[in-house]
C-alpha cells in the first residue's frame, strides 16, 4: 500500500463537487490558531441571521458534531462552554461548514431563546451607522 501525503486544506479548495473525505483527516488539516482554536460563526439556519460568534477547539467541534449541541472553548474560562448549560439557551446543530481555507466553522443552528448573554436574540446588535454606534435590539429578557 501507497501512503499519501497528509490532506491539505488546497486539497479542499480545488476539490470537484461531490468530492469526499475523512473527517478526523480534514480536523488534521484544519489551520487552528496558536492556542487550538477555530472561530466560530453560528448562524440560525431558517433565517440566515447571524447570532455569534465564539471560539471552538478540536474538543468543541468534536462533541458538537458528535452530540448535535453546540459547544464552544470559552477563552476567558479555559474550560468547554455547552451553550445553554446554565441558560437554557441552547443551539441545536443543524449542519457544519467550513470556510474555504478552513480558517473558521459555520454553525447553522436552531437557536433557543436569545443567544446573546445580555438576553438580545443576536450579538450583533450595535449597528454602526453615520458615524456613531446605535443599539438596534433589546433584551428579550433579563440577562443572568
Amino acid at each position: 500500500m501507497i501512503a499519501r501525503p497528509p490532506l491539505s486544506m488546497l486539497d479542499l479548495e480545488s476539490a470537484a463537487l461531490g468530492s469526499r473525505w475523512p473527517l478526523t483527516a480534514v480536523l488534521d488539516a484544519l489551520p487552528w490558531n496558536d492556542d487550538g482554536l477555530i472561530a466560530a460563526i453560528a448562524q440560525q439556519h431558517d433565517t440566515g441571521e447571524v447570532l455569534m460568534l465564539a471560539w471552538m477547539n478540536r474538543q468543541a467541534l468534536a462533541e458538537t458534531l458528535e452530540r448535535g449541541q453546540v459547544c464552544y472553548w470559552s477563552r476567558s474560562r479555559r474550560q468547554l462552554w455547552r451553550k445553554g448549560e446554565s441558560s437554557g439557551h441552547r443551539q441545536r446543530l443543524v449542519e457544519a461548514r467550513l470556510d474555504c481555507d478552513g480558517d473558521a466553522v459555520l454553525l447553522l443552528i436552531e437557536q433557543q431563546g436569545p443567544a446573546c448573554h445580555t438576553g438580545r436574540p443576536s450579538c450583533f446588535y450595535n449597528a454602526i451607522r453615520d458615524g456613531a454606534v446605535h443599539v438596534i435590539s433589546a433584551p428579550q429578557e433579563t440577562p443572568a
